[in-house]
């Protein structure tokens, strides 16, 4: 047993302990209400006009409604790529990166509060439709789309198959808006197609970026070599206009068949260590080194513009076209406890030279127009919209450090009238494909003129 005096000195320790572990928890405390206290006086804020809605509103809310509807605010203030998905919306994102969905095959965003088109999706009912790349949509049926969100047109577009929707259109070149009447359907989307354009030269199409692209690129790859009796091309044409983006996994697999082992495809930057990651190109066998021409335009986005970035860094290919979208953000899904899901922007990417092309894109080696057709007012590519033109988009901090060079600008002149109930070879109408074609055949013929030189 203690004695008093004892006892005594260890009582008067455990209260000077006491008060030095209360002294610092008072202290972090203080710096942490410093830190905080306007997060809580927001939040305050919050509880406090949800409490009126609830209270005074002319109608009985649903709380779970307006907690919704304060999230989807709250992403909507970020950037236009951010976004809240309910568990209906989630998991109907979760069947399209599969390749098939309920629709009508159309990608779309914010444009100064419009909702405006980036890109129909290849085959689906909207590009049969007539949809084209920056078509606004004033209305969807009778509903106006400046009284709805992303996520709510989405939501009123699809709807089961063989069913009609209307799109109320506001085009460049229309007197007034035009309806668009399009019947719903199950969008099956191949992502990946292929053929021969003439001997030797193959041309693959990738229309969105899915779980299954890679793999179908590889086949796509292999059919071609075996159409063209089992020779290596001549040369490549890789096809990513209007292509919308999708999966990053899949454009660093695509990009692998042709970037040497070891280098650089793409790296991304973020706050938190999660989002700083560099993709190298692996050991996996590659394609012969036969020319490649990639082609782009204002609705190539994302993915693909990390494609067309690594190959046009490590001159693997050259890129043809016109300005790419400019989206260089990347997006974190993340499921929440409730079924429903967040898509976050968590990191901004950067081709291999270091390049970020947010809000200015992939700038062409040739800048090649698209044939305009007739009774076509304006061109068509001033029509996309890209990601400098959508709200609250991230700014590319690099400015005019890294700019690209001056490069050569080709603009096509000739009009050629087609009978649009026929079907057409591409060759003669794809103006911009003629011109890839063109390039690969003259590479062949330099090849053969100085051998030694290659």
């Amino acid at each position: 047993m203690l004695k008093s005096g004892t006892k005594k000195i260890a009582l008067g320790f455990i209260v000077v302990v006491f008060l030095l572990v209360a002294f610092i928890g008072i202290t972090t405390q203080r710096r942490c209400d410093a830190k905080s206290g306007k997060e809580y006086e927001y939040i305050g804020l919050f509880t406090d006009v949800m409490t009126i809605v609830k209270k005074s509103y002319v109608e009985e809310v649903d709380s779970k409604k307006l907690i919704y509807g304060a999230i989807n605010g709250m992403l909507a203030a970020l950037d236009p790529h951010s976004s809240f998905m309910s568990p209906d919306t989630f998991k109907e994102m979760k069947v399209e990166t599969k390749g098939a969905f309920g629709g009508l095959g159309i990608e779309i965003s914010m444009k100064d509060g419009i909702l405006t088109v980036i890109s129909p999706i290849e085959d689906t009912p909207a590009q049969r439709a007539g949809i084209k790349a920056g078509d606004q949509i004033l209305r969807i049926d009778e509903k106006f789309t400046k009284d709805l969100t992303i996520t709510e047109s989405v939501k009123r577009m699809r709807g089961p198959k063989g069913s009609k929707v209307i799109l109320t259109i506001m085009r460049d070149g229309f007197d007034r808006p035009k309806d668009f009447p399009i019947i719903r359907d199950v969008i099956q989307v191949k992502s990946v197609k292929s053929r021969m354009l003439e001997n030797g030269y193959g041309y693959i199409r990738v229309a969105q970026f899915q779980e299954r692209s890679d793999e179908d690129t590889a086949k796509a790859l292999k059919a071609l070599v075996d159409e063209n009796k089992g020779k290596s091309l001549s040369g490549l044409v890789l096809d990513l206009r209007n292509d919308p983006g999708g999966l990053l996994d899949q454009a660093v697999k695509i990009s692998d068949h042709f970037v040497e082992n070891g280098k650089m495809i793409v790296y991304t930057e973020g706050r938190d260590k999660e989002s700083r990651m560099q993709f190298t190109a692996s050991s996996r066998a590659k394609e012969p080194g036969y020319p490649i021409v990639v082609l782009i335009n204002g609705g190539s986005a994302s993915a693909s513009e990390i494609v067309a970035g690594a190959l046009q860094d490590h001159k693997r290919a050259i890129v043809m076209g016109t300005q790419s979208f400019g989206k260089g953000s990347v997006q974190t899904i993340i499921p929440l406890p409730d079924e429903s899901g967040l898509r976050l922007t968590t990191a901004r990417y950067f081709t291999p030279s270091g390049r970020s092309i947010q809000a200015k894109g992939i700038t062409p080696d040739i800048v090649v127009e698209q044939l305009e057709m007739p009774k076509q007012t304006s061109k068509r590519d001033s029509m996309y919209i890209r990601e400098k033109d959508l709200e609250n988009h991230f700014e590319n901090k690099d400015g005019d450090k890294k700019t690209d060079d001056k490069r050569e600008a080709v603009k096509d002149e000739t009009k050629e009238v087609t009978d649009s109930k026929k079907p057409v070879d591409p060759l003669k109408v794809d103006y911009q494909l003629v011109r890839a074609l063109d390039l690969l055949k003259g590479w062949e013929i330099l090849k053969k003129m100085n051998p030694e030189k290659q």
